[in-house]
This record gives structure tokens, sequence and C-alpha cells, in this order.
């Protein structure tokens, strides 16, 4: 069976976003390039396919333009499929879409998130192993002194991510 990929290019102020997504809809691969099919080798080999470039990919490309217009939790329900070769990095990986807008956390903290706190390298690969950036959040993450870190595309796109989180989140409730 020959799997087709809905590949897209989303403009945003970070850059330009390419999205790959399944026939079912779910995001398989994104990442801030202008080239969807450069996205293919960070998708599972299970789940590749040739890309089929669109103007639009529905609901996600609805999810972004709120994301952007500042409905930072915009992004959270958009279906997203990856796989891996461990139960802890798939685990991890749906903590850290719980992980909210404006409120990053370091890696040892991700790491007791993920319930295993002396694991803060596997959290780290976590995060460097995710295919489907922006809607699993790796950008969210930070050093334990709380610089920026790495980000697979560029300190200014995730400086942007964290800036633009930071003024449109939803702030916590006085007295919590």
């Amino acid at each position: 069976m020959t799997i087709t990929l809905d590949g897209a290019v989303l403009t945003t102020p970070a850059g330009p976003l390419s999205v790959l997504t399944g026939p079912d809809g779910a995001v398989r691969a994104a990442g801030f390039t202008v080239d969807p099919e450069s996205l293919v080798p960070l998708v599972h080999p299970a789940l590749r396919g040739s890309v089929r470039r669109r103007a639009d990919l529905g609901p996600v490309t609805a999810a972004v333009t709120a994301y952007l217009d500042g409905e930072s939790t915009a992004i959270d329900p958009v279906p997203v499929q990856q796989h891996t070769g461990g139960a802890f990095q798939a685990h991890a990986w749906r903590v850290l879409r719980e992980v909210e807008p404006g409120r990053p956390v370091t890696y040892t903290a991700y790491a007791a998130l993920a319930g295993r706190p002396a694991a803060v390298r596997a959290a780290a690969a976590a995060c460097a192993r995710n295919a489907a950036a922006l809607f699993v959040p790796c950008h969210r993450v930070l050093r334990t002194d709380g610089t920026l870190g790495g980000y697979r595309w560029g300190l200014d796109v995730k400086r942007w991510l964290l800036a633009h989180e930071a003024r449109t989140a939803p702030k916590p409730a006085e007295g919590r």
C-alpha cells in the first residue's frame, strides 16, 4: 500500500512552517523549513510516503492560524502520529503535549513529568527526535540554567515561539 502525505507550507512570523499530514489528517512531521519534502526523513519509515503539495491542510492550517492569532492552545487538539523504538519516548512526547504554553520547563522537570526524574538525557533525546515541531512543543523545554539550549529549527525560532506564547498564553488564576 502506497502512502500519500499531504504537505503544506504555512507562513508564520518565525519563518515558513512546513507540515506533513497522513491520510487521516494527523500530523506526521512539522518544521520551520520551506521544503515539506525535507521532513520525510524525520517520519518513521512505516509512516512515510510521497508528498502531495496542498495550499491548505484544513483543520491543521486553521489551528496554526488560530495559534498565531493568539489562541496559544489552538494546536493542542491537533492529532499527531509519530512512531518510535521505545515506550519512554512515545510517553515523553505525550507528556510534552501537556506542557502549557507560556510555562516552559527544564529538561530535568520534563524528565520528572515523564515519570523518570533521573532520565534527563532520555528526555532530551525525546525532544531531539521529535518530528512534529510546534505540535509536540519541544521548544517549551529549556536547559536547567534557564537558557534556551538547542532547537532543530534554530534558536531564533525557539525564542520567537516562547515569546509569542508568553504574550498569548492564558494567565494562571490569581491565588493559585
